[in-house]
């Protein structure tokens, strides 16, 4: 599915930023976006979550950026998530740091099956300590897991990378579906409880990410 590149790309796009205030019209309104090398799946992990389908067969990778609204009910208030889908390719690079600054979450894909998408995820660590504002929401995400015959990066490899940058990880598959919704919850939750002015301190986005795989997991088996 080939993006198309949208708003304004101007202006000063170096070092990172204080955290960009949320819209606060009807719904709150948090920018999200896809990073990660081209072919980790990350149009179609966005389209499994916008509409619950799987883009299958060979299709054209994103130019520029291309983005979809999904609003999701958290706690009884609805979240609108602005997605941004990016180019993986390195020509679009210079595109994809304009709208670092805007973010307020980053899900960082790479392929289960590809050492070398897993290997650069740390520069994208980088261009996100480099562009990104400094409290933006981190998770780092295993994609393919439905191939997982294919598979090179082990699950605890990824487990260990995230922890050592501090971020949330989770495998997922856009295929199946598995765990695409619960990465964007989790992120939506985390960014509704930073903007009310009584934070919940018994909310950690880890520690909810954790209990959800379990119920999950148990679910499968009722």
């Amino acid at each position: 599915m080939t993006g198309v590149l949208n708003g304004d790309i101007s202006g000063n796009t170096n070092r990172r930023r204080g955290s960009p205030s949320p819209d606060f019209t009807d719904d709150l309104t948090c920018k999200v976006m896809l990073l990660g090398d081209s072919g980790v799946g990350k149009t179609c992990f966005l389209l499994q979550f916008k509409d619950g389908a799987f883009l299958s067969g060979a299709f054209l990778a994103t130019v520029g950026i291309d983005f979809r609204n999904k609003v999701i009910s958290v706690d009884g208030e609805n979240v609108k998530l602005q997605i941004w889908d990016t180019a993986g390719q390195e020509r679009f690079r210079s595109v994809t740091h304009a709208y670092y600054r805007d973010a307020q979450a980053l899900l960082l894909l790479y392929d289960i099956t590809s050492k070398t998408s897993f290997q650069n995820i740390r520069a994208w660590l980088t261009e996100v300590e480099e562009y990104a504002h400094k409290d933006v929401v981190l998770m780092l995400l295993g994609n393919k897991n439905d191939v997982s015959g294919a598979r090179v990066i082990r699950k605890e490899d990824g487990e260990a990378l995230a922890k050592e940058y501090g971020i949330p990880f989770l495998e997922t598959s856009a295929k199946t579906g598995m765990n695409v919704d619960l990465a964007f919850t989790a992120v939506a939750k985390e960014l509704k409880q930073r903007s009310n002015q009584q934070k919940d301190p018994k909310f950690q986005i880890h520690t909810y990410i954790e209990k959800q795989q379990v119920k999950n997991s148990c679910c499968k088996y009722i």
